[in-house]
């Protein structure tokens, strides 16, 4: 729990403004369980989450969070 203490808590409306969308998608994200969010009185997210969701889906057609697909490098 060191780490805690470093990290940032974003908000739902925060994270859209970061990955530059909009709040229901974001919210399809955390419903689709694809990026781990905690509830504190409104839903949040800890930067460190964010940046591994990030990491961890380069590459990648995120359009529809339930059907994630790789990106054809031709398009």
């Amino acid at each position: 729990m060191d780490n805690v203490n470093n990290d940032i808590l974003y908000t739902v409306k925060e994270v859209a403004q970061i990955l530059k969308t909009n709040v229901d998608y974001v919210h399809k994200l955390r419903k689709a369980n694809i990026l781990p969010f905690l509830k504190i009185g409104q839903y949040k997210v800890l930067r460190t989450s964010l940046l591994s969701f990030l990491s961890a889906h380069e590459g990648q057609d995120l359009t529809n969070p339930s059907d994630i697909k790789e990106l054809n490098q031709n398009d």
